[in-house]
Parts: C-alpha cells; sequence; structure tokens
C-alpha cells in the first residue's frame, strides 16, 4: 500500500531487457532516502506501478522484473534507458497518509491532452477512459504516475489536475507533454462501492 507521495525520482539506466516468460527486467537508480528502505523482496511503486525488488541494493540501483500482464496495462514497456520515473516505497506502520490509499495497481493508461501555464503552477488535461469514468468525480482523488492528485474539473472524456510548483519540481510530472501516456489508478474506495452497488443491482440493470 502506498499513499502517492512520491519519496524521489530515479532513472532507467539501460532499455528494459526480456525475461524468461515474456516480461522484462528493469534497473533503476535510486536516490539515497528510496535506497535505505529497500531489501530484496521489498515493495516500490516506480511510475505508479507496483513492483517488488528482485536484485540486490547495489550502487544505488534496483531490479525488477515486469510480467507481461504489467506491460500490457501500464507504461513501462514505454520506458527507454535514462527516462525518469517516481519512487515510493511501501508505506510502513506509522507513517502518514498525506495522500491517499493507493495500491500501486495501474486501472487503464490515460494521456495528457493539455496544458494551461497558470503562473509557476500548471492546469493538466488528460484524456479518461471510458471503463474509469463512474470512479473519478470532481475534487476526488486520482493517482498520475504514482502522485497522488485531486480531479480539479471533469468533462466529458477528460478530467484535469492543478500542479503546485512543489509537485512540478519533486515528480515527473513537470516534464508533461501533450501526446504523453501516464498510468492512472483510480481511488480504491470507488471500485470497492462500485462492486457494492453492483451486486444488490438486479440483473439486466437497475
Amino acid at each position: 500500500m502506498f499513499s502517492g507521495l512520491v519519496l524521489g525520482r530515479g532513472r532507467v539506466i539501460a532499455d528494459p531487457a526480456p525475461a524468461p516468460g515474456g516480461g522484462a527486467r528493469l534497473r533503476v537508480t535510486l536516490p539515497d532516502e528510496v535506497a535505505v528502505r529497500l531489501s530484496i523482496g521489498a515493495s516500490l511503486a516506480v511510475a505508479g506501478v507496483c513492483l517488488t525488488v528482485i536484485e540486490p541494493i547495489a550502487d544505488r540501483t534496483a531490479g525488477f522484473e515486469v510480467s507481461p500482464e504489467t506491460l500490457r496495462r501500464t507504461t513501462l514497456g514505454d520506458l527507454r534507458c535514462g527516462s525518469e520515473v517516481n519512487l515510493e516505497p511501501a508505506l510502513r506502520l506509522g507513517d502518514a497518509l498525506g495522500g491517499h490509499w493507493v495500491q500501486g495497481h495501474v486501472d487503464a493508461v490515460g494521456e495528457v491532452v493539455a496544458i494551461t501555464v497558470l503562473g509557476d503552477h500548471r492546469e493538466v488535461g488528460f484524456d479518461l477512459p471510458e471503463e474509469l469514468k463512474a470512479s473519478v468525480v470532481e475534487k476526488g482523488s486520482i493517482t498520475v504516475d504514482g502522485v497522488s492528485l485531486t480531479v480539479s474539473a471533469l468533462a466529458p472524456g477528460r478530467f484535469s489536475v492543478a500542479l503546485v510548483p512543489h509537485t512540478l519540481a519533486v515528480t515527473t510530472l513537470g516534464g508533461l507533454t501533450v501526446g504523453q501516456r501516464v498510468n492512472l489508478e483510480v481511488d480504491v474506495l470507488a471500485k470497492y462501492v462500485q462492486q457494492a452497488i453492483a451486486s444488490y443491482l438486479p440483473r439486466g440493470g437497475a
């Protein structure tokens, strides 16, 4: 479990290499504040995707194996040598929950459709995949590439977020460009509510 508060940024040190079974091996540099929290078997959110450390932490880098399913459902297959990624270790007992409950289970890939510069701030618009429509509400929470954000505006087929200077500086969202693909995860509470309501509806509709 994560909170969507990025602890640091890492950089992919080589193009992902094919792994047995159709997946890929990924190795990422780690800032000190992230490296001290990890060991083999630990969970790390990489661009919003929960991955398991499978190789020893050496020279402030960590190795991961990305499954074929994860490659299909996220943007990790787009990464190349030099790509920057947001990093967040799993929450520890007693950690402050400053964002919202984030699982690191990407629901869909979205695309940047608009960027508006407002002084030191930015408003960024994304397309909203149809399957996520019922789970996204104005002023609700959403995770974009691992960053916990508040939906500032909602329109048919799209949503927007407002990015403050701190978020632009410490995460990869400051480098977003129109057309760029991003990992989206909706609030898990919304998914549970949807499932609960669906279970009480008669088959064939309300």
